[in-house]
């Protein structure tokens, strides 16, 4: 039963600054039936805020994309604080590990596909679609693995399992079912997607939350439906009926299996003649027996590893058809927002190319046939064709948003509610760079506030970081190569305190909010190149725009046409915002956030359970318990939830001494 509300926003505070006219400028534009509109948004100007706003206004289902997990959780968070009543959903990759199937033909080496499944992950992803198929005011926080093949949609709705009180149904037969649509009898454990059945009652754990549907059916008729919590077994709500869907996307009937066989036969068959008739009979018995032993694992189980490889046959789709996405999960009329557009769509653009060039070695070789090049992500004019009407946010849009947005369709948010000003930016020779450094980072720590530092490579910034340690700093180095643990503790460490200074490359730009940071200083400004472009240096230079003191430094023997540009743009924003303080008399004030607040709480992405009384928890379901508390502290510390994680932690612990 669908459950759906109007989207209502709710917020201690209304539309300041230049909010109400983005938002109202937007949403004329929507009105109108714009399709790429552009809102030129400062950092710190409350962008999701005018998002959230525009998203109550049009009451339309909306994909909310982003450019990486983190900013993805962050966004889904705000908007679930934004929209508590409403669905908000998170849609990621859910590998932790992905090692896509490959052949190095000069090694003669091939690679299986190997992947770790983030089960936490896969059940947000579950419930974005759940909620996509039942109720209408669903937003969907998505990464770009949004444009990667899902499961056909149609055959996904048409599987699910309605069940409603007082139909008439034979238990074995339910039992059938569920297991048509991918769903295991549970042994020991009882987790997501698997049922178990006593009697005449039979509990089902779908894929997409952490509660299970208890059905009571005495003389084969529905009497009773229950929500239940898994672990305890208390009863949580008594419904009318219940949608159960398969427990995987891609999932299809026996019957089209059957006919996928037949498609897939004839193709194998037509490769086999090709490489023998060009003498090449290793590939020509590479690909029989491989296609031979798929297809056999599909006509006894109905699944197969690599089964998305035979998107085609299993769709009944024409060569060359774009495979089902999420994006066929959504209504014709919804609202596409992409955040940080100029990092989001290129990503977009850039997927099916990479793609395409691995599975060409593979159906050369005899390990795939031709038609797993469906099997793809869309390409961006087919993504373009999916999507209707969209707006682009960024501080910095890209070519693609200029050349696509009228003029009339951009609208600039520059101002901020707390009267804050973009940094004063200086520019200083790169000679005696360390002792400018010392001294304005001697400056910096006495009135209690932060440090970051950007270099153009790892090592430069470990030395960086040494050197500064040697001299007595509290400083710590950030970059791809450490752990992302440590990544959580050291943010943590830098807003608390116990650090002062943090030396990083290209991971503090977008999407991590420090207010307690004062002084940047960019090394290397005037080397040409995507870390230093405009752009680029525009979102540094941000980062500090959360403090009052904030001011940047870009240390450079010469001004580049980037430097000019990010420079002649902060300052201009700086003089809008100058202007609009004195007009209304505004001071401006330091953000001040809890640090609890960049890891976030429970009610946001539900991350993390509730405390729960041990003591109510069936012995035998405390270890499955503790394992979901580990998911859920893994998922936290990927998405640098650091808090969150530290909790789950605590919890896993005192857990394991009480099971001692």
């Amino acid at each position: 039963m669908s459950k759906s509300k109007p989207f209502r926003l709710v917020a201690p505070f209304t539309p300041t600054g230049d909010q109400p006219a983005a938002i109202g400028k937007l949403i004329k534009g929507l009105e109108r039936g714009e399709k790429h509109q552009t809102l030129l948004g400062a950092t710190g100007t409350g962008k999701t805020f005018t998002m959230a706003n525009i998203i109550q206004h049009v009451q339309r289902p909306t994909l909310v994309l982003a450019h990486n997990k983190t900013l993805a959780a962050q966004l889904c968070s705000e908007f679930q604080g934004f929209f508590p009543d409403n669905a908000v959903s998170y849609f990621v990759s859910y590998y932790d590990y992905y090692q896509p199937e490959a052949y190095v033909p000069h090694t003669d080496t091939y690679i299986e596909k190997d992947a770790s499944i983030n089960e936490e992950i896969d059940k947000y992803r579950h419930a974005a679609t759940y909620n996509l198929l039942t109720r209408k005011d669903v937003l969907i926080v998505a990464s770009v693995s949004c444009i990667y093949g899902l499961g056909n949609v149609t055959d996904y709705e048409a599987l699910a399992i309605k069940l409603t009180r007082g139909d008439k149904i034979q238990r074995d037969t339910l039992l059938r079912r569920l297991t048509d649509i991918q769903y295991r009898r549970s042994n020991m454990e009882f987790k997501q997607r698997m049922f178990h059945a006593l009697g005449d009652t039979v509990e089902i754990f779908p894929p997409n939350a952490d509660t299970v549907i208890r059905i009571e059916m005495p003389f084969d008729e529905i009497e009773v439906i229950q929500e239940v919590d898994s672990f305890t077994g208390e009863v949580i709500e008594e419904l009318q009926d219940v949608t159960i869907f398969p427990a995987a996307h891609n999932v299809t009937s026996k019957e089209k299996i059957d006919r996928a066989v037949e498609g897939i036969l004839t193709e194998m068959k037509q490769s086999e003649a090709e490489f023998l008739k060009r003498g090449e009979h290793a590939k020509a018995e590479r690909i029989r027996t491989r296609t031979e032993y798929d297809i056999e694992m599909l006509k006894e189980t109905g699944y197969c590893t690599g089964i998305e490889n035979y998107v085609r046959y299993l769709e009944d789709s024409p060569p060359g058809r774009p495979p089902s996405t999420l994006l066929d999960y959504f209504p014709k009329d919804y609202l596409v927002i992409a955040d940080e557009s100029h990092i989001t769509i290129p990503q977009i653009g850039g997927m099916s190319e990479g793609n395409y060039s691995r599975k060409s070695t593979l159906v050369e070789y005899g390990f795939r046939l031709p038609s797993s090049h469906d099997n793809r992500p869309l390409k961006f004019a087919e993504f373009e064709e999916r999507v209707g009407q969209r707006i682009y946010v960024s501080a910095t849009p890209g070519k693609y948003e200029f050349a696509n947005t009228p003029k009339e369709n951009l609208a600039e948010q520059i101002i901020r509610p707390t009267g804050l000003l973009d940094p004063v930016v200086t520019v200083k020779p790169t000679k005696n760079q360390i002792d400018d450094i010392t001294k304005d980072v001697n400056d910096t720590i006495k009135k209690g506030e932060r440090i970051l530092i950007t270099t153009l490579t790892k090592r430069s910034a470990e030395d960086l970081t040494k050197y500064l340690k040697d001299g007595g700093y509290n400083v710590q180095y950030i970059h791809s190569d450490v752990e992302t643990l440590d990544r959580i503790e050291i943010l943590r460490q830098l807003r608390i305190g116990d650090i002062d200074i943090l030396v990083g490359i290209n991971l503090l730009r977008e999407g991590l909010d420090l207010p307690e940071v004062s002084y940047i200083a960019i090394l290397d400004a005037d080397k040409q190149g995507f870390l230093r472009s405009r752009d680029a240096l525009i979102q540094t230079i941000g980062r500090c725009a959360r403090n009052i003191n904030g001011h940047v430094t870009l240390f450079a023997d010469k001004m580049t046409d980037a430097m000019t540009a990010a420079i002649g743009e902060t300052n201009r924003r700086r003089a809008i915002q100058q202007a609009h303080n004195e007009k209304h008399g505004i001071t401006p004030q330091t953000i001040i956030k809890a640090i609890h607040d960049i890891a976030d709480e429970s009610r946001k992405l539900e991350l993390r359970r509730p405390k729960h009384d041990h003591q109510k928890i069936p012995k035998d379901e405390r270890k499955r318990f503790m394992e979901e508390l580990e998911m859920q502290m893994d998922i936290a510390s990927q998405n640098l939830q650091f808090e969150q994680a530290a909790d789950l932690r605590d919890e896993i612990e005192l857990l394991r001494r009480e099971m001692a």
